[in-house]
């Protein structure tokens, strides 16, 4: 008897040494990690909208492991963005709004990716301080980015003949800005998502001496909203159903009321505006869910897709008529919930996850898909200490049920907001006002239970976790330069 188990012993340690032995031989996988802009979490056929024809997206997320609760924490491009390349949330960083450059110490994304012996590579949109170039990508193609009041173009209007007052004067260019591509368009375009594939197509077809870390851009879905060729039709206004959360105005100044976002529509908000809006809307998610599909045929055909970590997700989400609201930069969940889908070897299949993860989560889980150490970077005081984003790997592993208990959200000095699994409690601190929504029956934030005196200790408790959060990043709404709590 003891030989046998000491034979089966031997056969299963020889198996396991054969499967490391493999495991270790195996070329590193790739990364292919496309970001939208502006793309709410509930435009995913396959992720529950029956109204919405997105299929490569679709198949994509029926490989994938879905984060149903994935949220961007700064609801604005320019600092959602900056804590992707930096792991970091703004607080730390300093890139709280527009502008503002990753500081001296920190260690970016792409440049981990390097270190690591991948080859980096960027498309598309960029809206941060610097150049793709600053932050470790060693390739850019159909890099498009601000080009100066030269290139602006007067009298331009979108699909519903409104002023065009985004993306004016943006421009395809060099890697290094000096050469600009005005055959490619000016500003955004109908077909620019179209252009974004092309470049990105180009990258994953060249040679590779490496894995390739390559990192796409849309501008799509954001404004100003132009019918691609081809989607004219695609979508009737009369039969667009307006979101359940739909209202005429919001009912307080959110502290964003007369910002550029919320003055795309007249208020108040009507049915039929919001329905217009909403239809090009799809029309351009699904003009980009197309372009993605010849992103993943162009894998396909490299031979590369099952060696591939490909991630889609988007900077954060939009209003569109939800809560009387037309633009990001708010707590609502349709702007702060992203969609995020990560599929690749050894990542679940056609799974769903409802731990909280946030955008700046995506380096360190990437980092230990690929076995790259993630640096250290320095804290508000300057101590060197790991960054704020968190693996979730051990959450696709079946290791833990999530890596964030609460997850906190920012906006200017507006808006902070704290969520868990069932409760989110929102803080105006301009007015002092608060909102606590119960996310679970409550999915659509219709009730706000702030003032209701049997929920009156959960808010408390939120109330006191958000204020020991915020003492903790160093908000300055609540704390000032010394150190020292404000007290309110």
């Amino acid at each position: 008897m003891k030989k046998i188990q000491t034979l089966v012993a031997t056969l299963l340690l020889v198996i396991l040494a054969s499967a490391l032995a493999q495991t270790s031989d195996a070329a590193p996988p790739n990364v292919l990690m496309i970001v939208s802009d502006d793309q709410r979490p509930d435009t995913i056929a396959a992720l529950g909208n029956d109204q919405i024809r997105t299929p490569n997206l679709d198949a994509l997320a029926r490989r994938s492991s879905v984060f149903t609760r994935a949220v961007c924490a700064n609801p604005i491009c320019t600092p959602s963005r900056g804590e992707i390349l930096s792991g970091c949330s703004g607080f730390r960083t300093g890139v709280l709004d527009f502008g503002g450059k990753q500081p001296a110490g920190f260690v970016s994304f792409a440049e981990t990716m390097q270190r690591g012996g991948y080859e980096t590579s960027y498309v598309g949109k960029w809206h941060n301080k610097g150049r793709p170039s600053d932050y470790g990508y060693q390739d850019t193609v159909g890099l498009f980015g601000g080009g100066g009041a030269k290139w602006m173009k007067p009298n331009q209007v979108d699909a519903h003949g409104r002023p065009v007052t985004g993306y004016t004067g943006w421009i395809f260019q060099s890697s290094d800005g000096k050469e600009k591509y005005p055959e490619l368009g000016v500003g955004l375009t109908g077909d620019i998502s179209e252009k974004f594939a092309d470049a990105s197509i180009k990258l994953i077809g060249q040679p590779h001496d490496k894995p390739f870390f390559v990192h796409v851009n849309f501008t799509a879905p954001h404004d100003p909203l132009l019918l691609p060729p081809g989607f004219e039709d695609a979508y009737d206004p009369a039969t667009m159903p307006l979101p359940k959360n739909f209202q005429a105005r919001h009912p307080f100044d959110h502290g964003n009321e007369n910002s550029r976002d919320e003055l795309l529509l007249p208020l108040p908000r009507t049915g039929k505006e919001v329905r217009e809006d909403l239809s090009v809307y799809y029309a351009v998610i699904s003009h980009l869910d197309q372009q993605v599909g010849r992103i993943l045929k162009a894998l396909d055909g490299s031979g590369q897709r099952d060696n591939t970590i490909v991630i889609f997700t988007s900077d954060h989400g939009l209003a569109m008529g939800s809560h009387g609201l037309r633009g990001k930069q708010n707590m609502y969940e349709h702007t702060m919930n992203v969609p995020m889908l990560i599929s690749g070897p050894g990542i679940p299949v056609n799974q769903r996850f409802d731990a909280q993860m946030y955008l700046r989560d995506l380096y360190p889980t990437v980092c230990d898909l690929v076995g790259i150490p993630v640096p250290v970077a320095p804290d508000v005081a300057g101590t060197l200490k790991p960054i704020d984003g968190r693996s979730v790997v051990p959450v696709l592993r079946g290791e833990q049920d999530h890596v964030h208990e609460y997850v906190f959200g920012y906006f200017r000095n507006f808006q902070r907001m704290i969520r868990g699994d069932r409760w989110k409690l929102i803080h105006y601190p301009q007015i002092d006002k608060w909102q606590l929504f119960d996310l679970l029956n409550d999915p659509d934030e219709r009730n706000d239970l702030a003032e209701t005196p049997q929920h009156a200790e959960t808010k408390m408790q939120l109330q006191a976790k958000l204020r020991q959060w915020q003492t903790q990043v160093g908000d300055p709404i609540v704390v000032d330069r010394s150190g020292r709590e404000i007290d309110r």
